[in-house]
């Protein structure tokens, strides 16, 4: 091990942009969903058209669901652990300033 501690460094900003993006990915699906519970089967087409879009629109609209709800979770843990780096980090500022005032 080498003196170098970057490896010890978090990136807040990307914690950060990288919550954000999480959450506009379950924001599209939750507008793709909406799209797609407005569509009609008799606006598609042949019977056999419509009741395999109208199957697939059942289950792509549970796995999306969930999978909406998966991200969400990830998003919220990504976000507070985002917060509480910047919050260690300000309190790591303070200490060093702390120490650098009494040294």
């Amino acid at each position: 091990m080498t003196g170098d501690h970057s490896d010890l460094r978090v990136p807040t900003s990307e914690l950060g942009r990288f919550a954000k993006a999480l959450q506009e990915s379950v924001d599209s699906l939750a507008e793709a969903r909406s799209a797609l519970s407005h569509l009609r089967a008799d606006q598609i087409g042949t019977a056999s058209l419509d009741a395999a879009c109208d199957g697939f629109q059942e289950s792509w609209s549970y796995g999306a669901e969930q999978l909406g709800e998966r991200i969400t979770r990830i998003q919220g843990a990504v976000a507070q652990s985002h917060n509480e780096y910047v919050e260690l980090n300000a309190a790591i500022a303070s200490a060093l300033r702390a120490v650098k005032v009494d040294g």
